[in-house]
Protein backbone atom coordinates (compact mmCIF):
# COMPACT_ATOMS: atom_id res chain seq x y z
CA UNK A 1 0.00 0.00 0.00
CA UNK A 2 2.79 2.46 0.93
CA UNK A 3 4.50 1.60 -2.51
CA UNK A 4 1.15 2.57 -4.20
CA UNK A 5 1.08 5.22 -2.47
CA UNK A 6 4.70 7.09 -3.28
CA UNK A 7 3.58 5.82 -6.94
CA UNK A 8 0.71 8.08 -7.08
CA UNK A 9 1.83 10.54 -5.37
CA UNK A 10 5.10 10.59 -7.31
CA UNK A 11 2.99 10.51 -10.66
CA UNK A 12 1.35 13.63 -9.02
CA UNK A 13 4.19 15.85 -8.91
CA UNK A 14 5.18 14.58 -12.63
CA UNK A 15 2.27 15.40 -13.94
CA UNK A 16 2.25 19.16 -11.89
CA UNK A 17 5.74 19.49 -13.23
CA UNK A 18 4.59 18.35 -16.86
CA UNK A 19 1.86 21.37 -16.52
CA UNK A 20 3.80 23.54 -15.31
CA UNK A 21 6.44 23.11 -17.99
CA UNK A 22 3.30 23.76 -20.52
CA UNK A 23 1.76 26.66 -19.16
CA UNK A 24 5.34 28.40 -18.66
CA UNK A 25 6.38 27.63 -22.55
CA UNK A 26 2.58 29.20 -23.65
CA UNK A 27 3.43 32.07 -21.33
CA UNK A 28 6.86 32.29 -22.83
CA UNK A 29 5.38 32.78 -25.91
CA UNK A 30 3.11 35.14 -25.51
CA UNK A 31 5.72 37.06 -23.45
CA UNK A 32 8.29 36.89 -26.92
CA UNK A 33 5.11 38.34 -28.73
CA UNK A 34 4.90 41.35 -26.78
CA UNK A 35 8.30 42.02 -26.64
CA UNK A 36 8.59 41.73 -30.38
CA UNK A 37 5.52 44.05 -30.76
CA UNK A 38 6.89 46.40 -27.67
CA UNK A 39 10.64 46.81 -29.35
CA UNK A 40 9.14 47.72 -32.74
CA UNK A 41 7.06 50.21 -31.42
CA UNK A 42 9.77 51.89 -28.95
CA UNK A 43 12.49 52.20 -31.72
CA UNK A 44 9.16 53.40 -34.50
CA UNK A 45 8.47 56.15 -31.69
CA UNK A 46 10.01 58.89 -33.29
CA UNK A 47 8.54 58.34 -36.55
CA UNK A 48 4.91 57.73 -35.63
CA UNK A 49 4.91 60.87 -33.92
CA UNK A 50 6.36 62.64 -37.27
CA UNK A 51 3.97 61.28 -39.46
CA UNK A 52 1.09 59.45 -37.60
CA UNK A 53 -1.84 58.12 -39.63
CA UNK A 54 -0.36 59.70 -42.98
CA UNK A 55 2.44 57.37 -43.14
CA UNK A 56 -0.48 54.60 -44.19
CA UNK A 57 -1.21 57.24 -47.64
CA UNK A 58 1.73 59.14 -47.74
CA UNK A 59 3.33 58.50 -51.27
CA UNK A 60 6.28 59.69 -51.19
CA UNK A 61 9.87 57.63 -49.58
CA UNK A 62 12.56 60.43 -49.61
CA UNK A 63 15.42 60.23 -47.64
CA UNK A 64 17.31 63.45 -48.30
CA UNK A 65 14.33 65.40 -47.60
CA UNK A 66 13.03 62.72 -44.58
CA UNK A 67 10.02 62.52 -46.32
CA UNK A 68 8.44 58.73 -45.55
CA UNK A 69 4.98 57.34 -47.06
CA UNK A 70 4.68 54.17 -47.01
CA UNK A 71 1.84 53.45 -49.63
CA UNK A 72 3.98 51.85 -52.20
CA UNK A 73 5.08 49.62 -50.38
CA UNK A 74 1.82 48.31 -48.58
CA UNK A 75 0.12 48.14 -52.13
CA UNK A 76 3.50 46.26 -53.45
CA UNK A 77 2.96 43.81 -50.82
CA UNK A 78 -0.60 42.97 -51.16
CA UNK A 79 -0.32 42.82 -55.02
CA UNK A 80 2.63 40.47 -55.12
CA UNK A 81 1.65 38.31 -52.04
CA UNK A 82 -2.53 37.75 -53.46
CA UNK A 83 -1.03 37.61 -56.73
CA UNK A 84 1.56 34.78 -55.93
CA UNK A 85 -1.44 32.58 -54.01
CA UNK A 86 -4.11 33.37 -57.15
CA UNK A 87 -1.43 31.50 -59.35
CA UNK A 88 -0.40 29.33 -56.74
CA UNK A 89 -3.69 28.08 -55.77
CA UNK A 90 -4.71 25.67 -58.71
CA UNK A 91 -1.07 24.18 -58.82
CA UNK A 92 -1.19 23.71 -54.96
CA UNK A 93 -4.83 21.81 -55.19
CA UNK A 94 -3.68 19.97 -58.23
CA UNK A 95 -0.44 18.48 -56.79
CA UNK A 96 -2.63 17.59 -53.13
CA UNK A 97 -5.29 15.67 -54.98
CA UNK A 98 -2.81 14.10 -57.58
CA UNK A 99 -0.62 12.93 -54.25
CA UNK A 100 -3.22 12.57 -51.70
CA UNK A 101 -5.89 10.33 -53.99
CA UNK A 102 -4.31 9.01 -57.16
CA UNK A 103 -0.58 8.10 -55.92
CA UNK A 104 -0.86 7.53 -52.40
CA UNK A 105 1.95 5.18 -53.03
CA UNK A 106 4.53 3.72 -54.65
CA UNK A 107 7.78 4.93 -56.65
CA UNK A 108 6.04 7.85 -58.29
CA UNK A 109 3.88 9.05 -55.00
CA UNK A 110 8.02 9.03 -53.14
CA UNK A 111 9.61 10.86 -55.60
CA UNK A 112 6.77 13.43 -56.24
CA UNK A 113 6.78 13.68 -52.14
CA UNK A 114 10.52 14.01 -52.05
CA UNK A 115 10.42 16.69 -54.91
CA UNK A 116 8.12 18.73 -53.39
CA UNK A 117 9.89 18.64 -49.65
CA UNK A 118 13.05 19.63 -51.73
CA UNK A 119 11.28 22.68 -53.33
CA UNK A 120 10.04 24.18 -50.13
CA UNK A 121 13.40 23.44 -48.55
CA UNK A 122 15.23 25.66 -51.02
CA UNK A 123 16.69 28.87 -50.07
CA UNK A 124 14.91 31.80 -51.38
CA UNK A 125 18.59 33.57 -52.81
CA UNK A 126 18.49 30.15 -55.08
CA UNK A 127 15.03 30.96 -56.15
CA UNK A 128 15.68 34.67 -56.53
CA UNK A 129 18.92 33.97 -58.52
CA UNK A 130 17.05 31.22 -60.78
CA UNK A 131 14.55 34.09 -61.37
CA UNK A 132 17.01 36.15 -63.03
CA UNK A 133 18.28 33.92 -65.46
CA UNK A 134 14.85 32.63 -66.45
CA UNK A 135 12.25 34.20 -65.35
CA UNK A 136 13.12 37.86 -66.21
CA UNK A 137 14.31 37.30 -69.81
CA UNK A 138 11.03 35.16 -70.39
CA UNK A 139 9.04 37.76 -68.69
CA UNK A 140 10.95 40.72 -70.42
CA UNK A 141 9.97 38.93 -74.18
CA UNK A 142 6.17 38.91 -72.83
CA UNK A 143 6.23 42.73 -72.06
CA UNK A 144 7.68 43.32 -75.55
CA UNK A 145 4.69 40.93 -77.61
CA UNK A 146 2.27 43.00 -75.77
CA UNK A 147 3.82 46.00 -75.73
CA UNK A 148 4.84 47.34 -72.14
CA UNK A 149 8.06 48.74 -70.99
CA UNK A 150 10.56 45.61 -71.35
CA UNK A 151 11.73 46.20 -67.25
CA UNK A 152 11.72 42.36 -66.88
CA UNK A 153 11.59 42.77 -63.25
CA UNK A 154 8.23 44.10 -61.29
CA UNK A 155 5.32 42.93 -59.53
CA UNK A 156 4.61 40.36 -61.81
CA UNK A 157 8.09 38.34 -61.97
CA UNK A 158 7.93 38.63 -57.98
CA UNK A 159 4.72 37.47 -58.15
CA UNK A 160 5.43 34.22 -60.63
CA UNK A 161 8.61 33.48 -58.24
CA UNK A 162 6.82 34.08 -55.11
CA UNK A 163 4.14 31.56 -56.18
CA UNK A 164 6.59 28.94 -57.46
CA UNK A 165 8.18 29.36 -53.47
CA UNK A 166 4.76 29.29 -51.99
CA UNK A 167 3.35 26.01 -53.80
CA UNK A 168 5.05 23.01 -51.75
CA UNK A 169 3.67 24.62 -48.70
CA UNK A 170 -0.10 24.76 -49.22
CA UNK A 171 0.67 21.35 -51.62
CA UNK A 172 2.18 19.57 -48.70
CA UNK A 173 -0.86 20.44 -46.07
CA UNK A 174 -3.59 19.31 -48.33
CA UNK A 175 -2.08 16.22 -49.73
CA UNK A 176 -1.61 15.56 -45.31
CA UNK A 177 -5.31 16.43 -45.08
CA UNK A 178 -6.65 14.38 -48.11
CA UNK A 179 -4.94 11.04 -47.10
CA UNK A 180 -7.31 11.60 -43.53
CA UNK A 181 -10.70 11.16 -45.41
CA UNK A 182 -12.09 8.10 -44.01
CA UNK A 183 -11.96 5.39 -46.67
CA UNK A 184 -15.82 4.91 -45.24
CA UNK A 185 -16.93 7.91 -46.99
CA UNK A 186 -15.35 6.90 -50.05
CA UNK A 187 -16.26 3.52 -50.91
CA UNK A 188 -19.89 4.40 -49.89
CA UNK A 189 -20.20 7.43 -52.68
CA UNK A 190 -18.22 4.33 -55.32
CA UNK A 191 -20.59 1.69 -53.93
CA UNK A 192 -23.86 4.22 -54.96
CA UNK A 193 -22.26 4.87 -58.22
CA UNK A 194 -20.64 7.85 -58.02
CA UNK A 195 -17.71 8.60 -60.47
CA UNK A 196 -14.09 9.24 -59.12
CA UNK A 197 -14.54 13.17 -59.97
CA UNK A 198 -17.75 12.91 -57.93
CA UNK A 199 -16.31 11.87 -55.22
CA UNK A 200 -13.41 14.25 -55.13
CA UNK A 201 -15.79 17.14 -55.59
CA UNK A 202 -18.51 15.52 -53.52
CA UNK A 203 -16.31 13.78 -50.32
CA UNK A 204 -12.74 14.73 -50.55
CA UNK A 205 -12.64 18.39 -51.04
CA UNK A 206 -15.59 19.61 -48.40
CA UNK A 207 -14.11 17.18 -46.14
CA UNK A 208 -10.37 18.42 -46.41
CA UNK A 209 -11.89 22.24 -46.70
CA UNK A 210 -10.40 23.71 -43.91
CA UNK A 211 -7.22 22.11 -43.73
CA UNK A 212 -6.82 23.12 -47.72
CA UNK A 213 -7.94 26.72 -46.71
CA UNK A 214 -5.05 26.04 -43.76
CA UNK A 215 -2.04 25.43 -46.32
CA UNK A 216 -3.41 28.33 -48.59
CA UNK A 217 -3.83 30.82 -45.88
CA UNK A 218 0.17 29.64 -44.41
CA UNK A 219 1.28 30.49 -48.43
CA UNK A 220 0.01 33.65 -47.60
CA UNK A 221 1.97 34.37 -44.49
CA UNK A 222 4.69 32.95 -46.16
CA UNK A 223 4.12 35.44 -49.21
CA UNK A 224 3.64 38.33 -47.15
CA UNK A 225 7.09 38.28 -45.65
CA UNK A 226 9.17 36.62 -47.92
CA UNK A 227 12.39 39.20 -48.46
CA UNK A 228 15.55 37.87 -50.91
CA UNK A 229 13.56 36.73 -53.48
CA UNK A 230 11.31 39.57 -53.54
CA UNK A 231 14.02 41.69 -53.15
CA UNK A 232 15.81 40.59 -56.62
CA UNK A 233 13.11 40.61 -58.68
CA UNK A 234 10.56 43.13 -58.20
CA UNK A 235 12.59 46.02 -59.28
CA UNK A 236 12.84 48.13 -56.20
CA UNK A 237 11.34 51.20 -56.79
CA UNK A 238 9.92 53.63 -53.80
CA UNK A 239 7.27 54.64 -56.25
CA UNK A 240 3.30 53.82 -56.29
CA UNK A 241 2.96 50.49 -59.20
CA UNK A 242 0.48 51.67 -61.98
CA UNK A 243 0.08 47.70 -63.62
CA UNK A 244 1.23 44.42 -62.39
CA UNK A 245 4.31 44.83 -64.91
CA UNK A 246 5.77 47.99 -62.90
CA UNK A 247 9.13 47.61 -60.42
CA UNK A 248 7.93 47.96 -56.89
CA UNK A 249 8.92 47.53 -53.26
CA UNK A 250 7.14 45.32 -50.54
CA UNK A 251 7.63 46.61 -47.24
CA UNK A 252 10.10 43.38 -46.23
CA UNK A 253 12.58 44.41 -49.44
CA UNK A 254 12.67 48.08 -48.53
CA UNK A 255 13.65 46.76 -44.78
CA UNK A 256 16.55 45.04 -46.35
CA UNK A 257 17.49 47.19 -48.88
CA UNK A 258 17.95 50.40 -46.92
CA UNK A 259 18.09 49.44 -43.00
CA UNK A 260 21.90 48.86 -43.11
CA UNK A 261 22.73 52.43 -44.05
CA UNK A 262 19.40 54.14 -42.44
CA UNK A 263 19.45 56.14 -39.27
CA UNK A 264 17.28 58.66 -37.32
CA UNK A 265 14.13 59.26 -38.49
CA UNK A 266 15.10 56.85 -41.80
CA UNK A 267 15.26 54.27 -39.35
CA UNK A 268 12.65 54.89 -37.40
CA UNK A 269 10.47 54.66 -40.58
CA UNK A 270 11.93 51.63 -41.98
CA UNK A 271 11.23 50.35 -38.21
CA UNK A 272 7.78 51.71 -38.85
CA UNK A 273 7.19 49.69 -41.56
CA UNK A 274 8.36 46.51 -40.00
CA UNK A 275 5.97 47.64 -37.18
CA UNK A 276 2.99 47.45 -40.25
CA UNK A 277 4.15 44.20 -41.42
CA UNK A 278 4.16 42.85 -38.08
CA UNK A 279 0.52 43.86 -37.83
CA UNK A 280 -0.59 43.07 -41.21
CA UNK A 281 0.42 39.11 -40.11
CA UNK A 282 -0.96 39.30 -37.38
CA UNK A 283 -4.56 40.17 -38.88
CA UNK A 284 -3.91 37.60 -41.26
CA UNK A 285 -2.96 34.74 -39.31
CA UNK A 286 -5.99 35.36 -36.80
CA UNK A 287 -8.62 35.66 -39.76
CA UNK A 288 -7.08 32.50 -41.31
CA UNK A 289 -7.54 30.98 -37.91
CA UNK A 290 -11.09 32.20 -37.99
CA UNK A 291 -11.97 30.67 -41.47
CA UNK A 292 -10.74 27.39 -40.88
CA UNK A 293 -12.32 27.07 -37.95
CA UNK A 294 -16.15 27.97 -39.59
CA UNK A 295 -15.28 26.33 -42.59
CA UNK A 296 -14.01 22.97 -40.54
CA UNK A 297 -17.50 23.62 -38.74
CA UNK A 298 -19.66 24.03 -42.47
CA UNK A 299 -17.22 21.39 -43.87
CA UNK A 300 -18.23 18.66 -41.25
CA UNK A 301 -22.15 19.63 -41.32
CA UNK A 302 -21.73 19.17 -45.30
CA UNK A 303 -20.26 15.49 -44.85
CA UNK A 304 -22.58 13.73 -42.53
Amino acid sequence: MKTKKKTASGGNRSEKRFNMALTASGGFIVVLLFAVFATLLAAAVASIKEFGLFFFIGKTWDSSTETFGALPFLVGTLCTSFLALLISIPFSIAISIFLGEYFKEGAVSTFLRSAVEVLAGIPSVIYGLWGLFLLMPAVRLLETQIGAPPHGVGIFTSSLILAIMIIPFSASIGREVITLVPGDLKEAAYSLGATRFEVIKNIIIPYARSGIIAGILLALGRAIGETMAVTMLIGNSNFLPTGIFSPANTMASVIANEFAEATGITASSLIYIALVLFFVTTVVNIIGTYVIQKVSIESSKEVT
